[in-house]
Order: C-alpha cells, then structure tokens, then sequence
C-alpha cells in the first residue's frame, strides 16, 4: 500500500512525499507457551492500588490457556501494567472441563502482562491479559533403573 501526500514545489524544485506501509501480517510471530480456548465464563480480580486500598471488579474470560488467560472487565477498571492481582472464576462455573485445573481450584496470583485497547467513552482498558503465576507442570521421565 502506497500513500501519497502533498506535492508543492519549492525553491524552484518539486518536492514530492510517499509514505509506504505493510497490511501483511508479520511472519516473525513466536509460537504461543500453550494452546488458547475460546472460553467465556464469568470471574473476578482482586488487586490492591498504590495506596493500599483493595479493589475488585467482575470479569469474563475470552481466551484461556495453561499459563494466561485474557478477561474483559464488566465495569470500567483502571489496572497497571505488572500488577499483582488475584483472578479467579466464579464458583458455579469452575466446573467446566474447558477450563484448565489450576483455575478450578480458586484464587490464582497472576500478574497483567498486556492491556487491552482503551474505551473512547471511559478512557479505560476493555481487557487485561493475565500470566497465571503457577509453578509448570513437570514432564515426569522414565527412570531407568541401574540394577548391580
């Protein structure tokens, strides 16, 4: 895609200005820690702002993996990038089997790693990614057992 601006001329001389820009998508893209389900149940997270005060605001999950998951805030929120906040999922709903285990069991620390696009009317994010602070599930290996 080629942009063209305005052409004028100046000192005697025509100048010109082209701006080129790429619609491809990019082809560095790494590959994601784990696999992404579409999963929308309702939850919560709990933060304390710099002043110590504690906050809450209800959620609804749109992707979740293993590691992370993305939820939109049902009321505008204002949460800094690389807060500590607790998420978990609502009570009734912890028993889908689309969810992964360590969001079944209740609050999980987590961290905001990315901020959604902000709201024109409220000035505030529509979403928050989420890393889950758990500790990774080990692979267990085969022992061998050496016999003298």
């Amino acid at each position: 895609m080629q942009l063209s601006a305005i052409s004028f001329k100046q000192g005697g001389s025509k100048v010109s200005r082209t701006a080129t820009a790429s619609l491809t998508p990019s082809t560095d893209n790494k590959p994601r820690v784990g696999a992404r389900r579409k999963v929308r149940v309702p939850g919560r997270l709990t933060w304390r702002d710099s002043s110590g005060t504690l906050r809450f605001v209800s959620v609804v999950t749109c992707d979740v993996s293993d590691l992370d998951v993305f939820v939109e805030c049902q009321v505008p929120a204002s949460i800094p990038l690389y807060r500590l906040v607790h998420f978990q999922i609502e009570r009734g709903a912890r028993e889908s089997n689309e969810l992964p285990v360590s969001l079944r069991g209740g609050k999980v620390l987590s961290a905001v790693y990315r901020v959604g696009a902000y709201r024109a009317a409220t000035g505030t994010p529509h979403g928050y990614a989420l890393r889950l602070l758990i500790e990774p599930t080990r692979r267990v290996s085969p022992s061998i057992a050496v016999m003298n």
